[in-house]
């Protein structure tokens, strides 16, 4: 009887910190501020590239803002954050799930940007639409991906033009440039 007592207790606790955790979580969710996390980014960034003049900083972390966009705007689907074309979790913005076939944070910092022609292609796909139909929408968004990705060399060039070789490589290996 103490075994099950000491077991019973031991659960209690236990699901009293994961409820606690899971209250603690949610009200983190609400208090993003995505204007805080492009900050920590862009200071990170600084504090990697090994930064130190704020007149040199100024010029370059601009050149990262148009870098960390066009990356943003080359992606597509389920490559950013909460898988295909959506937001990790409940759904809507209030917490209560999505409706049937809609897509959330399209648009947001992490997460895709949004993109007409896979917005198209999308509800092609889910209308079930013909073969000649989705190679239609298909190639319209794979022009609007050269484009995209056009801009981001084009923004990595400059962005290399104001890097050290050793800033460069650091660059390289977060991902800012290729």
């Amino acid at each position: 009887m103490k075994k099950m007592n000491q077991v019973l207790a031991l659960a209690g606790v236990v699901a009293a910190l994961g409820l606690g955790a899971g209250q603690a979580a949610a009200q983190g969710r609400g208090n993003f501020d995505p204007e805080q996390a492009r900050q920590r980014m862009m200071d990170n960034y600084k504090d990697r590239l090994e930064v130190t003049s704020d007149a040199e900083w100024k010029i370059i972390e601009e050149r990262i803002t148009k870098v960390v966009t066009a990356q943003r705007e080359t992606r597509v689907g389920g490559r950013g954050f909460g898988g295909p074309g959506g937001r990790r979790g409940g759904g809507g913005p209030d917490g209560a799930p999505p409706e049937s076939g809609t897509r959330t944070n399209r648009g947001g910092m992490f997460g895709p940007a949004q993109n007409a022609e896979a917005d198209a292609l999308q509800k092609a796909l889910e209308a079930k639409a013909s073969s000649e139909e989705l190679k239609g929408k298909l190639g319209k968004l794979r022009e609007s991906l050269k484009e995209k990705e056009a801009a981001l060399a084009k923004a990595q060039d400059e962005l290399r033009k104001v890097l050290s070789v050793r800033r460069e490589a650091t660059a390289v290996m977060m991902g800012l440039l290729k």
